[in-house]
């Protein structure tokens, strides 16, 4: 069976056919390359060849706390409701924010800034302006900066979503999973509809430059007909952007999955339906499918970033600022400069040691190859802009696409009979087809985790 939406086309049989485990590609090499032989001292190398580059600055900001655990979950969270261990957090997180800057050229500015978790709104409105503080006096942030949070909806009120907008925020999201009272239950995270109306409608009034929303499809009880009622009511949320993830079910990964019942899971095939209509609905009421999960209204800046084909990814997900090098800051937080990735330690125990050994907090990285960057790029175009041009490569690196790559171009042909990429002698376009599959594309040109299957989650 083959639907038409705008942009996209869904055909049932070839998404069944390649309903296989990958890489998400945030990055490429994915953070599962990451390695522990990777030392302090190599990151303080690629710090300084990040400052001969002067690429401005993308900072990350970890918030590890939540008070319960959403069963959904697979971030690296610590989950109390004693608030008094976010202190000690902030103290560190302050500490790693002066010893990293120190190494960094203090004539780069600061595009991009994103605070995440956890639950960034775990703090308190004098944490939050504490932290704030602290990094403008470490960093120079552009007045044309985009500066975002994520909430929990259950934890703020209008004064602090209209505080966060004063401080400097201009950007907020937030999570809304699914408004089916028995599924909110399920995952443990119960959410009234009224709840995400008001939060909504203060964040508006705030006059957030863009207000984006999470669901997630997959979870335990959702059915076709329960899920259609949420998207409705997300269209009439009204949010600039929404992300809607696959529930990926890996309990040997995330423990915290185990509360999840998995015969309350929907089949494959109701998935697939789910997705379907999903697309169907989104796509007739306004929002375009920008590709993997996300959707946007034609005048946000993912849109228009994939029109211009400036859209890139990075370890946050679709960006529109590509030409940043981002530092993570806090607990389990993932640096990405142009050729070297580094993870800080996830155990806040640990990372709290090497702070006081006065070291980065780095646990593992990995420097990237030249094959790596090459890969990279047309990993990430076929992501992002959902075409390569093979100049564009050729160009860059010096070399013949087609003879470097003559292996990937064989096993591309087989894409090509099945639909879901188009090949020309200097072109590699993704079809409507093959926008639901970019997952299977880009894996053809990955050559570090092929076998690597059981790490990863479904395409679709």
């Amino acid at each position: 069976m083959v639907f038409h939406f705008p942009g996209v086309k869904f055909d049932l049989n070839t998404i069944k056919k390649y309903d296989t485990s990958t890489p998400r590609y945030t990055s490429y090499p994915p953070a599962t390359q990451l390695s522990e032989a990777f030392t302090e001292s190599d990151f303080h190398a690629a710090i300084a060849t990040s400052n001969q580059r002067k690429s401005p600055l993308s900072l990350y900001f970890h918030i590890p706390f939540c008070q319960s655990a959403c069963y959904f979950c697979g971030c690296n969270v610590v989950i109390s409701n004693n608030k008094n261990i976010a202190k000690p957090y902030l103290d560190y997180l302050v500490r790693d924010i002066k010893k990293t800057a120190s190494l960094i050229d203090p004539e780069r500015k600061v595009n991009q800034i994103h605070w995440g978790g956890g639950t960034p709104n775990y703090l308190s409105l004098e944490q939050v302006e504490f932290l704030w503080k602290s990094i403008n006096q470490y960093f120079t942030i552009n007045s044309t900066a985009e500066i975002s949070i994520e909430i929990n909806p259950h934890y703020v009120d209008k004064n602090y979503i209209f505080s966060l907008r004063e401080i400097g925020f201009n950007r907020i999201s937030f999570g809304v999973q699914d408004f089916n009272p028995q599924v909110q239950v399920a995952v443990n995270r119960v959410q009234p509809e009224e709840m995400l109306f008001d939060v909504m409608s203060w964040s508006k009034k705030a006059k957030f430059e863009s207000v984006n929303v999470d669901l997630i499809y997959g979870l335990p009880y959702q059915t076709l007909q329960s899920f259609q009622q949420t998207i409705k009511k997300t269209i009439e949320l009204d949010p600039d952007r929404i992300a809607v993830f696959n529930f990926a079910y890996v309990p040997w990964i995330k423990p915290v999955q185990k509360n999840i019942l998995q015969d309350a899971l929907p089949s494959p095939q109701e998935k697939l339906e789910i997705l379907k209509m999903t697309i169907e609905e989104l796509t007739s009421s306004q929002y375009l499918f920008i590709g993997m999960d996300h959707f946007a209204k034609p005048d946000d800046e993912l849109a228009i970033a994939q029109r211009n084909s400036t859209l890139k990814r990075n370890f946050q997900g679709y960006t529109t600022q590509g030409q940043t090098e981002l530092f993570g800051f806090g607990s389990t937080s993932i640096s990405m400069l142009e050729d070297t990735y580094t993870q800080n330690y996830k155990e806040l125990r640990d990372y709290y040691r090497a702070i006081d050994a006065g070291v980065l907090p780095t646990s593992k990285g990995i420097k990237l190859s030249w094959d790596d960057m090459i890969r990279r790029d047309v990993i990430m175009g076929i992501m992002s802009h959902l075409a390569l041009h093979k100049q564009d490569i050729e160009q860059k690196y010096h070399i013949s696409f087609d003879e470097y790559f003559s292996l990937e171009l064989e096993q591309l042909k087989f894409l090509e009979k099945d639909g879901l990429v188009k090949l020309s002698t200097h072109h590699i376009s993704i079809t409507e087809i093959g926008r639901l599959l970019l997952r299977n594309i880009a894996v053809i040109f990955d050559a570090r985790t092929i076998t690597q299957e059981k790490k990863f989650s479904r395409a679709i």
